[in-house]
């Protein structure tokens, strides 16, 4: 004997269940108040480009272990300023080149084509990019993520997700060789991942004329672009030979190399720990 006219529920609720165009309404206005609540904060803030500031968080205030404040130029990288004025380069290494720890910098050519490849094959669906301030959060994957270390994410990969760990801080973590065998075969190195298999993205040839063209955008993003004094006309024209040879492979574990080295707010201090 069928039951389902029988209520277990408060009327109203068992009212919204049993229709879809008033659960699509009520879910919409939910959805609607979240997003204002978190985005009008951002047009007040001082430190935001949408307030009208010039999108580089100069008044955000990070404090090492001791409470001292941390200038900002520690945690975004500045060529102007800094002992290391250029990007990494495979094609011409230069001893001036960034180094980790000189702080957030823009993604080098072959980065920028793993962070499209890591995108395409839905790798954020699983593996989220943002540590939370809890000491949960801290223990397993390091020092809570800031939000410069995002600020050339276009779009940012924080999500929350999380079928296999965070990768905000794996740069460094592991050898080359690891990020290979496990981008192939998974479970030669992680027995219980359900990774799926890339094998294949060793195979791939990168795409050179969808990276030379986003280096391009990504100097003329409205909300913190990439300065043209970093991706400069010539830096730009060279990363064809940059990426000459190079498969999906390589780029996607250059990307994961560069995750979470960037910025070193206290020396002697790694924050991946």
């Amino acid at each position: 004997m069928s039951d389902h006219d029988k209520l277990y529920s408060t009327k109203f609720q068992d009212k919204i269940e049993r229709s879809a165009v008033l659960m699509f309404v009520l879910v919409a206005i939910a959805v609607a108040v979240g997003g204002i609540v978190e985005i009008v904060p951002l047009f007040y803030l001082p430190n935001t480009g949408m307030a009208g500031g010039d999108g580089t968080f100069n008044n955000t205030q990070h404090k090492d272990l001791q409470g001292n404040s941390i200038p900002m130029d520690k945690i975004v990288w500045n060529p102007a300023t800094s002992a290391h004025k250029t990007l990494p380069s495979l094609v011409n290494p230069q001893p001036t080149d960034w180094q980790a720890g000189d702080g957030v910098r823009p993604y080098t050519a072959l980065e920028l084509t793993g962070r499209y490849v890591y995108i395409r094959e839905g790798c954020f669906l699983c593996h989220s990019q943002m540590i939370r301030p809890f000491r949960d959060e801290k223990d397993r994957y390091g020092h809570y993520s800031i939000a410069e270390e995002s600020m050339y994410d276009h779009t940012f990969q924080w999500g929350s997700k999380r079928t296999g760990p965070d990768l905000a801080r794996v740069g460094g973590k592991y050898s080359d060789e690891w990020h290979r065998k496990h981008l192939k075969y998974p479970r030669d190195v992680v027995p219980e991942s359900v990774m799926p298999n890339f094998f294949w993205l060793d195979k791939m040839p990168v795409n050179v004329g969808k990276t030379v063209q986003t280096l391009k955008v990504m100097t003329m993003m409205p909300f913190n672009p990439v300065p043209k004094s970093i991706y400069t006309e010539a830096y730009i024209a060279a990363a064809p030979a940059e990426l000459k040879g190079k498969s999906d492979m390589d780029a996607v574990i250059a990307y994961l190399q560069g995750m979470g080295n960037q910025v070193k707010f206290e020396e002697g201090v790694d924050y991946r720990d």
